[in-house]
């Protein structure tokens, strides 16, 4: 058996290929079990399956590897939260953990927030990588 040195194990081979072949301007999206990835994917991008791991799990193993955009105003975008749910005032302390993790590798940019219907538009043109745990974030490299 062969095994890379270094890589997460949380990254299937099938993420790492994916990984390797974005380039500029490319999107990487982690999104959870509830996103809709099989409509967004039907025509486009493609799915990669992450089962069992969250998105924080993933980001971090995936900012080992992936370079994110500096040319840009944010490199990572998460879906806003819809107005019903501001009006309630909950917040989502995973964007904390994804800052963190992001802070880790020198992006110093705040999470960029995307209307729900925008962010799914935009998931159109990325690569997609679906956990069943987890927040969605889209990253750019």
């Amino acid at each position: 058996m062969v095994v890379l040195k270094g890589i997460p194990f949380v990254l299937s081979p099938e993420l790492l290929y994916a990984l390797a072949k974005m380039g500029h301007g490319d999107e990487l999206v982690l999104a959870d079990a509830n996103f809709p990835v099989s409509s967004v994917c039907a025509c486009g991008p493609k799915e990669i399956r992450a089962d069992g791991l969250g998105i924080p799990q993933l980001l971090g193993a995936v900012l080992k590897l992936l370079p994110l955009d500096t040319y840009v105003p944010s490199p990572t975008v998460v879906m806003e939260l819809v107005d019903s749910d501001k009006e309630k005032n909950l917040t989502v302390p995973v964007w904390d953990v994804y800052s963190e993790l992001l802070e880790e590798v020198g992006v110093k940019t705040p999470l960029e927030k995307v209307e729900r219907f925008a962010f799914y538009e935009r998931s159109e043109e990325g690569f997609r990588c679906r956990s069943n745990r987890g927040n969605h974030l889209s990253m750019v490299t």
